[in-house]
């Protein structure tokens, strides 16, 4: 589901070029199921090889990615740890759609409704443990450092902006804000235009930045009270969160009332909800201790060897790729050293 902060936050148009040279956190999850949803065939099936393993994964990480490089961004991912039990009402929601949205996509097929099978086969999207693992290693060949966060992947995130280690956390949810991200970068890991849903029309997406200063400022909110409106209007942890309260009720409501605790017209439903339990996890979340990022160089013959010998993409796409990647770096060096020899 996601929080619904977007009509409380103010995003600022943002060029690649601008994260050159920095670190950016993804939530390797939110990148990976983008990945698994848009990089589908014809009729709406997932990438695949020879063998039938699905591939959109391993393509979407190693063509965005590459074209992350090329502009001298730093990526490193993190990846969920345990779920908390809190999450798990919205887990059961999400495993009940893409159900459903599976017969929605079986019956498309067999009716010959190509486009609406695209539409539903996008909502099937699972991602497994084979998957992960394969995605890891691959970001291990490219030199792209990644993290296991213990528990929530957007926490993990939000805490290296916060220690200096990462400029900016990316992700499309804005969970991040309210993990106290000093920035949150949306839009870095989709492609350059969106089908608008039950039309046959297009808008472009790009890329966007929204600084944690702002949104406290502009809300006239502290942190804490932030995560009080999102808890009103509803997280992973609180599915659907108050009834009647929809973004700007929930900024009105604390704005006036200060805290969750004093709003009169939700006392009897606030019984029923751990508001507390939800606070914590969002204001002293579980994170891993980082003194470092580390990255290191693309291992060609490894990505090579792994993703056109081991899953069978294409020798000259990839070398391509990689070639492409190998003169953006080249020149950047070069560069430098007339710069600073």
């Amino acid at each position: 589901m996601g929080l619904d902060l977007k009509p409380l936050v103010t995003a600022q148009p943002l060029k690649l070029a601008e994260l050159s040279g920095r670190v950016v956190a993804i939530d390797a999850f939110n990148a990976i199921y983008q990945f698994l949803a848009t990089i589908r065939g014809p009729t709406g099936e997932p990438l695949m090889n020879g063998r039938g393993e699905i591939t959109s994964h391993l393509s979407g990480l190693f063509y965005r990615n590459v074209n992350l490089l090329i502009e001298n961004i730093k990526p490193v991912y993190v990846f969920d740890g345990k779920m908390h039990a809190l999450k798990q009402q919205e887990v059961e929601r999400r495993h009940q759609v893409k159900q459903q949205a599976m017969q929605q996509y079986n019956q498309a097929l067999e009716e010959g409704r190509m486009e609406d099978a695209v539409k539903y086969g996008k909502r099937t999207s699972v991602l497994t443990d084979t998957m992960v693992e394969e995605s890891k290693k691959l970001l291990v060949a490219l030199g792209i450092p990644h993290i296991q966060a213990p528990a929530d992947g957007e926490a993990t995130a939000a805490h290296l902006t916060k220690t200096g280690l990462a400029y900016a956390a990316a992700s499309q949810d804005y969970d991040s804000i309210l993990f106290g991200a000093k920035r949150l970068v949306r839009n870095l890991a989709v492609s350059g235009r969106r089908k608008v849903p039950n039309r046959n029309a297009y808008v472009d997406v790009e890329p966007e930045i929204i600084e944690h200063d702002n949104v406290l400022k502009e809300a006239g909110l502290t942190h804490d009270q932030l995560v009080d409106v999102g808890i009103l209007i509803g997280t992973d942890f609180n599915p659907g969160g108050f009834q009647g309260i929809g973004p700007k009720t929930a900024l009105k409501l604390i704005k006036e009332s200060g805290r969750i605790e004093n709003i009169e017209k939700i006392k009897e439903q606030l019984q029923a909800i751990p508001y507390q339990e939800i606070r914590d996890i969002f204001l002293r979340p579980q994170v891993p201790s980082v003194d470092r990022v580390d990255f290191g160089p693309v291992d060609r013959e490894k990505v090579l060897d792994y993703l056109c010998v081991q899953k069978s993409f294409s020798t000259d796409r990839v070398a391509g790729t990689l070639d492409r990647l190998h003169k953006a770096q080249y020149n950047r060096s070069q560069s430098l050293e007339k710069w600073f020899g």
